[in-house]
């Protein structure tokens, strides 16, 4: 068992005026199972590669811990190579026994070694690198968001996997995934960093009930504070007025008017004691001005989603779908309605087809003509309601390019809108001067998702939205769909967000 001591910790990037860390300091176990919490572009990614030693800092991190970092970088030109001969690649002095040993945990036949990687499926690829991971001996892990992309039954077993582990750093938005694997939790806060036992729902409690103690001390704070404001405006009203007094007049003429020293000790009192109350306003501000900056306050995200004058939006009835060249259908002998105000969640493996057939519904919703589907040869029916309007969330973000403005520009959206939208799904400003490539997978989502809100449709197509989006927006996103119920056909494995948002969910065989 060691321990890792931050202290004083300091790091930007080169460029930036703002601080990922700014002098921080906080301690943590090599033994535990530390979940990693915090908003998209908090530093958590950052972090790791601190402690990987890939960026320079100021302050100190002592450790005699050796550290290992969860998805090993695969380059382009070894993915041809089957996964017995790239463990060397991924972990020096990789031993196979042990890595057998690991995939057996992770109910993953050894076979998936011996297969080129560029062939493997998302769940395959990470059950080997978890499997390659966890083949040490005394590391300490990194491992960050190991089940993006995952259908239910891959993540299922990463969870059991990793629930009997320990000495990890597990990066993840995943609530269900952090309350089944962690003892602790390690938080990016907006302006804090704390560390904390329990699993995230313990944590999420704690939170709410300290952020609803501080709201309630804060709204004492700004009575009070209102208070001694009004009374520092009288006294200073009245120390101006009578600070007038004190010259503009005939002594002679005037005999019977106050004397001007008498008259000057006065308002020399009252301007001490205005300044007296000036500087326990300040003094008050002071202390309480750390009160609310870690409160998680998000603002109510709207969308516009429209209403279609046909009841039945979709019908399938026993679909397939083959791509060209391929031996077998992607999908076959599917039944499926969809009416205005359902939310319906296509669950199954990966591979089976989900999002196949929701590019489908796209282009026949778009009335794309044949050739436009030349790709993919159709069986059964499929049919879109005539002047279906379709908002869509592509689960792939490597096409974003370029800048904000231009992205506006080819979706027809107002750019000051968006980035307001933007702005709600506490993306920083200073991100709107960058080009979309520079953003974390996270903040790309987020582009997506305000995207798609902002077009009026009668259908939202969402293709894994959440993934990278953090457990923040994510509860955002949740209590916008549940109040503005629009129609949506929905692939994604959170299963906390499936069971609040699905109206129904539909089962695909692979």
């Amino acid at each position: 068992m060691a321990q890792i001591q931050v202290t004083d910790l300091t790091f930007s990037y080169e460029g930036s005026y703002d601080a990922i860390f700014d002098h921080v300091t906080f301690l943590i176990d090599t033994d535990w199972k530390l979940g990693f919490i915090g908003r998209n572009g908090k530093g958590k990614t950052t972090f790791l590669n601190l402690l990987l030693g890939n960026y320079e800092y100021n302050g100190t991190i002592q450790t005699s811990a050796v550290f290992d970092y969860f998805p090993y970088r695969i380059e382009e030109e070894w993915m041809g190579e089957c996964g017995v001969d790239l463990l060397e690649r991924m972990k020096p002095n990789c031993e196979l026994w042990k890595v057998l040993r690991e995939l057996d945990e992770l109910e993953t036949d050894a076979e998936v070694l011996y297969r080129p990687f560029d062939t493997l499926s998302h769940g395959e690829r990470t059950k080997v690198m978890l499997a390659v991971l966890f083949s040490g001996e005394n590391d300490f892990l990194l491992i960050d968001e190991p089940t993006n992309h995952l259908d239910q039954n891959s993540r299922e077993t990463v969870k059991r996997y990793l629930n009997r582990k320990k000495g990890f750093i597990l990066v993840s938005h995943d609530r269900d995934l952090l309350d089944a694997c962690i003892d602790h939790v390690l938080v990016l806060n907006r302006q804090s960093i704390e560390v904390q036992s329990g699993n995230f729902s313990s944590w999420w409690e704690n939170k709410s009930r300290k952020d609803a103690f501080f709201a309630a001390e804060n709204e004492k704070h700004r009575k009070e504070i209102g208070k001694l404001k009004q009374a520092s405006r009288r006294a200073r009203q009245w120390a101006d007025k009578n600070e007038s007094t004190k010259i503009g007049y005939d002594p002679v003429k005037e005999h019977d008017r106050p004397m001007r020293a008498y008259i000057g000790a006065k308002t020399k009192k009252m301007q001490s004691r205005v300044g007296s109350l000036e500087r326990r306003i300040d003094r008050e501000i002071e202390e309480k001005e750390g009160l609310l900056q870690d409160i998680e306050n998000p603002v109510d995200l709207k969308m516009f989603s429209l209403t279609h004058h046909k009841e039945v939006l979709l019908r399938a009835r026993e679909y397939g779908l083959t791509y060209s060249g391929a031996k077998a259908p992607v999908l076959q002998n599917m039944d499926l309605e969809l009416r205005q105000g359902e939310r319906v969640f296509l669950h199954g493996r990966n591979g089976c087809g989900k999002s196949s057939l929701m590019k489908a519904i796209l282009l026949h919703a778009e009335e794309k003509s044949a050739e436009e589907r030349e790709r993919f040869t159709e069986q059964g029916t499929l049919t879109a309601a005539s002047g279906l309007t379709v908002s869509y969330v592509n689960q792939d973000t490597s096409f974003l390019r370029g800048s904000i403005q231009k992205f506006c520009e080819s979706r027809g959206i107002e750019e000051s809108l968006f980035c307001a939208v933007l702005r709600q799904l506490d993306m920083e400003r200073v991100q709107f001067t960058k080009n979309m490539e520079e953003f974390s997978e996270g903040q790309k989502k987020k582009v997506l998702i305000a995207a798609s809100l902002l077009t009026p449709a009668h259908l939202y197509l969402w293709d894994e939205p959440l993934n990278y989006i953090d457990v923040f927006s994510r509860m955002q996103i949740e209590k916008m769909i549940l109040s503005y119920q629009p129609t949506m056909l929905i692939v994604e494995h959170d299963v906390r967000f499936r069971e609040r948002i699905a109206t129904r969910t539909v089962e695909l065989e692979q």
